[in-house]
């Protein structure tokens, strides 16, 4: 896939449904968390879409909108807390992801991780995978004023690992990642193997390829190079 005047530098990943697979995780501690506050668990498939939207979004999707918001509130610091405890028990990569960071490494390109994730979660997760020394960048939903689809994080994420936006292409697994790296001028990649909502319809999110699984990805970087 020959793009004119493109040059390729970094690739930047999401974090939940793009780079790892957090899922499994993120649904136990809401599990403990529900039962915790005497709800019913739901079925793990109705919440995994919700995942690249936060915690708040899968309690939403888990639980009777006639709840009060102090109890949700509740829900959510128990996860929460839950979660910073248990960051890395059973998330792992994506199969062949690590397989795809290691070629983009080797053909000397810098790749980093943009995500909503707050620096609470990210940098303990980063860690435990042992991809903080590995990262160009790691912004965070809070490491600007503005989260994604906001330019901001987009663009500090380059400036912290010093690429121009136009020679970084951006993959994620949500409509409002493919906004956010478009805002940045940022090529964009919509993850197909992600957390995609049933009803969700990424070809039309307007990404510049439609990525079925970290192999692929591999592929269109190879081709774009």
């Amino acid at each position: 896939m020959a793009l004119p005047d493109f040059q390729l530098a970094c690739v930047l990943f999401d974090l939940d449904g793009t780079l790892v697979d957090t899922a499994p995780d993120l649904i136990a501690c809401l599990n403990k968390a529900l039962t915790h506050h005497g709800f019913a668990l739901p079925a793990p498939e109705r919440i995994k879409p919700a995942i690249s939207f936060g915690a708040v979004a899968m309690i939403n999707e888990s639980i009777d909108q006639a709840v009060s918001d102090r109890l949700r509130g509740d829900i959510l610091a128990t996860m929460l807390d839950l979660y910073q405890n248990n960051i890395a028990e059973h998330t792992v990569f994506f199969s062949g992801m690590a397989e795809t960071l290691d070629a983009i490494e080797a053909q000397g390109l810098k790749w980093g991780v943009v995500t909503n994730k707050r620096e609470r979660f990210t940098k303990p997760l980063m860690d435990a995978l042992q991809l903080t020394q590995r990262a160009a960048c790691i912004i965070s939903g809070d490491t600007t004023a503005n989260p994604k689809p906001h330019v901001e994080p987009m663009l500090a994420a380059c400036k912290q690992a010093g690429v121009n936006p136009k020679s970084c292409v951006f993959i994620g697994d949500a409509s409002h990642d493919i906004t956010a790296g478009k805002n940045a001028q940022m090529l964009t990649l919509a993850a197909l193997y992600g957390y995609i909502k049933p009803g969700d319809r990424p070809e039309t999110w307007g990404a510049d390829a439609l990525i079925a699984s970290p192999a692929h990805l591999t592929t269109w970087i190879t081709s774009v190079l």
